[in-house]
């Protein structure tokens, strides 16, 4: 299992791995709408906070050698239900045409206060 960080992110603050791939698999910790870089809280709505988000779930993706279309698994938590069809425009700019597995959960509260947290699974296609 190999650990998965960022080049130039700050440090996870927990006993945990932004990511880890394990042969062709990569599984995502969930992303908060911080800036991986500054560490600096997202204070918008629920759209910024989820491109903030997905922008970081795509860093993550990149670091491990991977994009979009290796994702096969996406879990969203959301503080409100009522919020899915924001959350679901901004995750469709980021997603296109590719549809992997989703659910999207409704929890409260999150974690500092957030809107949104998203996680994930990917499957890398190339040859070793």
């Amino acid at each position: 299992m190999e650990r998965i960080t960022v080049p130039g992110a700050q440090p996870v603050r927990g006993h945990y791995s932004m990511a880890v791939r394990d042969g062709k698999d990569i599984y995502i910790s969930g992303q908060l709408p911080v800036d991986q870089f500054t560490g600096c809280p997202c204070q918008g709505d629920v759209k910024e906070q989820a491109r903030q988000a997905l922008g970081n779930f795509c860093n993550v993706l990149t670091a491990a050698g991977a994009g979009i279309s290796d994702v096969v698994k996406v879990v969203v938590y959301i503080a409100d239900i009522q919020m899915w069809d924001e959350v679901n425009e901004v995750y469709s700019e980021f997603f296109g045409e590719h549809y992997p597995a989703r659910s999207i959960v409704p929890v409260k509260p999150l974690h500092y206060g957030f809107l949104i947290e998203i996680e994930g699974i990917a499957r890398l296609h190339q040859e070793d």
